[in-house]
């Protein structure tokens, strides 16, 4: 039986995976995918290395060598139109390896770019198809989109729970509420974070490490964020006063919200959650202490129409939930 061929939305979701893996690592650069194809079979892959470079495009075309001539260029993000001293503008790179066609997923809102990779392409004779599997890069590419739209980092909160939103017993003793797969799945989603913060009742009280605790991926531990009053920090973290402070947080695209309660409410009540990763155990605590304090709700219906589950999967005995704030 011949296999049917693949579309250009499939190479496109194959392109987003490979961006995965650039994710927290790529700063200053968006972490983007992309593979070549020539007559239906892959022939370079790439993604934005550590600090940025090189671009996907340039490791695919390098692993493609001549054979880029004449191929698809599947990319998660327009190809960079612009020279910096750090390597060619990306668009420049595939005019010169000669590649037929270019499928893009998303336009790259960098000023610097902005259409003109598209033009240039298009100028150079360039089959150019725009839009392909666009919101799933999108969310791939959430953080360097938030900073460009919103000016702050995409904010993810992750809240481990009891199944009735308890966060901790009533004296505060929170070790352990998930299980191992859990703890394991929420180090990773560290991993993919460029920083992760807590208030400072939560590090005062847990002294956390806020370190990613996998073998092999240790180095990826993100930078420290206490979110403090006072505005000071021990050596090694990063001190704000308010949530509207991340604004400032140099080289950060994915922040990562930890706790407390009074912290994760802070951030929902300014609406500045992006993203809610929740963990659910099956245990029922009782009069615990609550997930969240006062988010400044003041009618029911305005808690509607807010979120979107967009992953739920089990891990052990504990359940996990994604859900996508709706803007």
């Amino acid at each position: 039986m011949i296999a049917p061929a693949r579309s250009d939305t499939d190479w496109m979701r194959a392109a987003i995976a490979l961006a995965l893996r650039g994710r927290a690592l790529s700063s200053p650069n968006p972490s983007v995918g992309c593979i070549l194809v020539r007559d239906g079979r892959v022939i370079g892959r790439g993604w934005t290395l550590v600090g940025g470079r090189p671009h996907a495009e340039a490791m695919a075309l390098e692993a493609a060598g001549d054979a880029a001539r004449g191929a698809t260029a599947y990319v998660t993000l327009e190809p960079c139109a612009h020279v910096s001293e750090r390597g060619p503008a990306c668009a420049d790179v595939l005019v010169a390896a000669a590649v037929a066609r270019v499928v893009i997923a998303v336009q790259d809102p960098d000023p610097r770019t902005n259409g003109s990779g598209i033009a240039r392409l298009r100028a150079a004779g360039i089959e150019v198809v725009t839009g392909v599997a666009e919101a799933e890069a999108s969310t791939s590419l959430a953080g360097f989109l938030t900073r460009h739209r919103l000016g702050r980092p995409f904010v993810t909160l992750k809240l481990a729970t009891s199944l009735d939103g308890q966060i901790a017993m009533g004296d505060g003793s929170s070790r352990w509420i998930t299980g191992d797969e859990a703890r394991a799945h929420a180090h990773l989603e560290r991993a993919h974070h460029d920083a992760i913060l807590v208030g400072g009742g939560t590090f005062r009280t847990d002294a956390p490490r806020l370190d990613v605790r996998l073998a092999g991926i240790e180095h990826r531990s993100p930078r420290r964020v206490l979110l403090s009053r006072m505005g000071d920090a021990p050596p090694g973290w990063t001190a704000l006063a308010s949530p509207h402070d991340i604004a400032s947080l140099v080289g950060t695209d994915w922040l990562m919200v930890e706790g407390g309660a009074e912290v994760a409410a802070a951030f929902l009540a300014e609406d500045m959650v992006d993203r809610l990763l929740l963990y659910r155990a099956p245990v029922l605590i009782g009069q615990g202490r609550s997930a969240l304090g006062d988010i400044g709700l003041s009618d029911l219906a305005q808690a509607h129409g807010r979120w979107r589950l967009d992953d739920t999967r089990l891990l052990g005995n504990d359940r996990m939930e994604s859900y996508q704030r709706m803007r």
